[in-house]
């Protein structure tokens, strides 16, 4: 069977360092870290007292009042992304088959400020159970696609994947999937995630996975530095619209790039800790590299999982070096964590759209705070670190892995 080709047609973005693809972009190659105090919440007894907020961000200047109480933030987030992608693509919503349009959203937590918000309630009452009526719908991870495909009527695939942080990749990957079998002409896919919350912060500060550099948020995220002390929790959404090749061309659309294919793979090892030798991201590369008809010297860029951790760091460079030998020191590879903090179920959303921004701008966001050399590291990769380099690139990957060992790699390419 001829697969058929898949291309990026739309972009949108929700971000700690910019609101719309515009400004994440712009935030990315200029360096910005968007870490800064918890403000959503009291922090102060808390172990870490910062993430990677949304800032300036009003869910009704994009949503109607009464709608925004039907959502949890994770899926308001979904609604502002979808919504810019959407627009961007220039879909002809009256013309278009909303048959072979689908929605595949990826988050890896859901609602959890309502989950957290409707038990502190109830715990705080008489025991009389009084529950918001929206509390299920708001909580459940697959009514984001499903309150995109209402808006737009869009009535073909509709679900979310979870895989922890590897959700939004393993949600394009389906996507793509659809469509180069021809069952889909467009599908919206990406992810989003509201995790700076109470149970959040306190969560993921009990796994003493979160970085504790209260003194100096900015410069807490620091991937593959040797004094990196953990993630940053961030928050946000990406939206991608992905589109057939021939469909896309019929109607004039603005091509951004080809995705060319996509690797899954399960570390089996640990609940949280990733391989040491990176035998899992090993194998996911490979699997991107043989589903796209790709070489390892056909990669010019590698967005990285890259999420401040001080094994899996190390595992993931570990891996790139095995699978691409000689030519890794010929990649550019950086983190864009070290900006946006680590967005968990949205995090291979909104590095897809890095990655895509990287092809069409010939511009690597760079790996910033880097200080300190880590020795466990090889020094001869280039991972772009503190500065923007400039570089024309045909090929890219970005890698996503996820809590339970999940992994996820796609490939997208210059559009000929």
């Amino acid at each position: 069977m001829r697969l058929k080709r898949v291309v990026v047609t739309g972009l949108g973005a929700l971000t700690p360092i910019g609101n719309n693809v515009e400004d994440y972009w712009n935030g990315l190659i200029n360096g910005v870290s968007g870490a800064a105090p918890i403000t959503y919440f009291d922090a102060s007894k808390f172990k870490t007292r910062f993430a990677c907020e949304l800032k300036d961000f009003e869910p009704t200047d994009f949503i109607h009042r009464k709608e925004v109480r039907k959502m949890d933030r994770f899926a308001q987030y979904a609604m502002v992304a979808s919504d810019e992608a959407i627009a961007n693509a220039k879909l002809d919503l009256d013309t278009i088959n909303k048959f072979k349009v689908g929605v595949i959203w990826g988050a890896g937590i859901g609602g959890l400020e309502t989950f957290q918000n409707e038990v502190l309630n109830f715990a705080e009452g008489d025991g009389t159970p009084r529950f918001n009526p929206f509390f299920i719908p708001k909580m459940i991870a697959d009514i984001a696609p499903g309150n995109i495909s209402i808006k737009y009527g869009f009535m073909g695939p509709n679900y979310t994947t979870v895989s922890a942080c590897a959700s939004s990749a393993n949600a394009l990957i389906d996507a793509l999937n659809y469509i180069r079998l021809g069952h889909c002409d467009v599908i919206v896919t990406g992810g989003s995630e509201a995790a700076v919350t109470i149970a959040g912060i306190g969560g993921f500060n009990a796994l003493q996975a979160l970085s504790t550099r209260n003194d100096s948020p900015k410069t807490a995220s620091r991937p593959f530095d040797a004094e990196r002390d953990g993630f940053v929790l961030g928050e946000g959404a990406g939206a991608i619209v992905l589109e057939e090749y021939e469909h896309a061309k019929a109607r004039g659309a603005k091509i951004y790039a080809e995705v060319l294919g996509g690797g899954l793979s399960s570390d089996a090892y640990h609940m949280t800790a990733p391989h040491p030798d990176g035998i899992g991201v090993v194998a996911v590369m490979k699997n991107c590299l043989e589903d796209a008809g790709l070489k390892p010297e056909d990669i010019d860029h590698i967005n990285t999982h890259g999420t401040s951790t001080p094994l899996g760091d190390v595992a993931e460079l570990k891996a790139i070096s095995k699978v691409f030998g000689d030519h890794a020191k010929n990649i550019n590879i950086n983190s864009t964590k070290s900006m946006t903090g680590h967005l968990l179920g949205a995090a291979g959303a909104i590095e897809a759209i890095a990655s895509i921004l990287a092809i069409e701008n010939g511009i690597i966001p760079p790996t910033i705070n880097h200080t300190v050399v880590d020795e466990n590291i090889n020094p001869e990769l280039n991972l772009t670190f503190n500065k923007a380099q400039k570089r024309n690139i045909n090929v890219a990957m970005s890698n996503t892995f996820g809590f339970g060992g999940h992994n996820a790699c796609v490939a997208f390419k210059k559009i000929e």
